[in-house]
């Protein structure tokens, strides 16, 4: 089969490389869509402390099940599913205590091993779930960072009748939004400074929007970061209200450093909170996607063929590409 790999940090290239086979409990997915992110992009410049190299990227993903292993009752041959990516020990103290997410083995698709960059996948079979009719492909792609972005809003606490903000308009601040305004927010303010972005949340219902958190009224009780970018983070603290939450959500470099004040985090009681990935929300995203509380189709567009991973990761750097989540259809 063809593959994208990260040879080494900076050098890409589709390779053929054997087919997958399923062990036990394992399924082989044929690849329908993958979508891009912020991880990857860490991925192939070499700033994750998790990959080694060679790797096949690519770990939101959903497509056709070709092939089970020994042990495997579900999903069926045939079955259209989307796949959580991670995997867990589930004997380290994060696992034993509930925060598997967290786990000291931590392993995922196309992080610490070979993902969906590439025409079919090896998969558990526990973490395939079938998605609806009614979903396509690049849709059901999406129920990974969707299922991120669950997670990430619990961590936020109580948002009903809250002023909450989004610093990133990309896929994962709409995503965030959404689910925000869907939890009770009273206000859901967006800041990107790319007009195209501020108009596809505009039509999310998302808002008031603008270019810069500066241009907004402060005193937001909650705080979201969708970029991973020290000074964006920095924005997202300073326009929330004493006794609000901050969210670092985006994936910044393991070396960037961001100034806080720790005098308002003591005396305005903040709270600065991160959110790891996906912990008990896979299935979750699954039904509010299904159900069309979230709404992803206006994040999509056309997705780029296998050959065309260049266009695509120019695409994606520059935020101008086809539709606000870039995917690759292999």
């Amino acid at each position: 089969m063809r593959a994208l790999t990260i040879v080494q940090p900076g050098v890409l290239e589709l390779q053929e490389v054997e087919d997958p086979t399923p062990g036990n409990d394992e399924v082989v997915v044929e690849v329908g869509a993958c979508g891009l992110c912020g991880t990857d992009l860490h991925l192939i410049d070499g700033e994750s402390p998790l990959a080694t190299y060679p790797l096949v990227p690519g770990h939101e993903f959903s497509g056709t099940v070709v092939a089970r292993g020994n042990g495997v009752e579900a999903p069926a041959l045939g079955q259209r599913v989307a796949v959580d990516p991670n995997t867990h020990c589930g004997a380290c103290r994060f696992c034993r205590s509930g925060r598997a997410n967290l786990c000291a083995r931590y392993a995922a698709l196309g992080v610490t091993g070979p993902g969906a960059f590439a025409q079919f996948v090896k998969a558990r079979a526990a973490n395939s779930y079938t998605i609806p009719d009614a979903l396509s492909f690049g849709q059901a792609a999406l129920i990974e960072p969707l299922s991120c972005a669950v997670l990430g809003v619990r961590r936020c606490g109580e948002v009903l009748g809250r002023r909450a903000l989004v610093v990133g308009a990309g896929t994962m601040g709409l995503l965030i939004g959404q689910l925000l305004a869907a939890m009770g927010a009273s206000e859901v303010a967006i800041v990107d400074p790319l007009r195209s972005r501020l108009e596809v949340a505009a039509t999310l219902g998302l808002g008031p929007c603008a270019s810069s958190a500066d241009q907004l009224a402060e005193n937001f009780e909650v705080a979201v970061d969708a970029t991973g970018v020290p000074k964006a983070i920095e924005a997202a603290f300073d326009a929330v209200d004493r006794g609000g939450t901050v969210l670092v959500f985006g994936v910044a470099d393991v070396k960037a450093r961001v100034s806080l004040s720790p005098f308002r985090i003591f005396n305005d009681e903040i709270t600065v909170t991160g959110s790891m990935a996906v912990l008990d929300s896979f299935e979750t995203a699954a039904r509010l996607m299904g159900t069309g509380q979230v709404k992803v189709s206006p994040l999509l567009g056309a997705p780029f063929k296998l050959d065309q991973y260049g266009e695509a990761l120019t695409a994606m750097r520059s935020g101008t590409g086809r539709g606000i989540k870039t995917q690759i259809a292999p």
